[in-house]
């Protein structure tokens, strides 16, 4: 079988999804009014309306985790490397808070695949890394909103002697209470500061 997708394909993804975002943001940032926040601004582009499938098979909105904070990362189960380094990280980051602190945030991993990502292996599959990850999966349709919402980049490649792959940026997403964004963290960032800055939220 052909070579996973690299870190450095990984990178270029998310600078992708970054410079797509900059360009979403350019026009509304340029005519801004007085006082106008530009961190606002930025907040306000990333998240939206979704409707999707959990491990139970029962439909989720993004309406069910207003009041929570939520730690939201987009990949797949088959994913050779990159998707287990994230989502490792993230429970990482979790264990590291306080209880009290940690009990305020839903981990979430959304499937770019729902081809093979069916409600029962997601449910596996987010169960080996924290007891609370929430596993997203849908329709093609459902899928690809939720990534649009959050300026997720995706694709498959096919491979000749093998399964497909899936190329896909690698972003983990720190959102508020009130679905707005709080912060996001690129790939590789050390858990610690990805719990620092969490901290500072809670």
């Amino acid at each position: 079988m052909a070579a996973p997708a690299s870190s450095k394909t990984i990178l270029i993804a998310s600078l992708a999804v970054l410079a797509v975002l900059a360009l979403a943001l350019a026009p509304r940032l340029m005519h801004m009014g007085p006082g106008e926040n530009p961190e606002a601004a930025a907040a306000a582009a990333i998240g939206g309306p979704f409707t999707l499938v959990d491990s139970s098979g029962d439909t989720v909105t993004d309406e069910d985790f207003l009041g929570r904070y939520t730690l939201i990362y987009f990949g797949y189960a088959f994913c050779p490397d990159v998707c287990p380094t994230s989502l490792s990280a993230m429970a990482a980051a979790l264990d590291m808070l306080p209880p009290e602190q940690a009990e305020k945030v839903v981990p979430i991993f959304i499937t770019v695949d729902p081809e093979r990502d069916t409600p029962d292996v997601l449910g596996g599959y987010v169960e080996m890394f924290h007891p609370r990850m929430v596993g997203l999966t849908g329709s093609e349709a459902q899928v690809t909103e939720a990534a649009q919402a959050y300026r997720v980049y995706y694709a498959k490649v096919e491979q000749e002697d093998g399964p497909y792959l899936m190329d896909h940026s690698s972003i983990v997403y720190f959102m508020g209470p009130d679905g707005k964004l709080r912060a996001h963290f690129s790939h590789n960032t050390d858990p610690d500061r990805m719990a620092e800055v969490m901290a500072e939220h809670l």
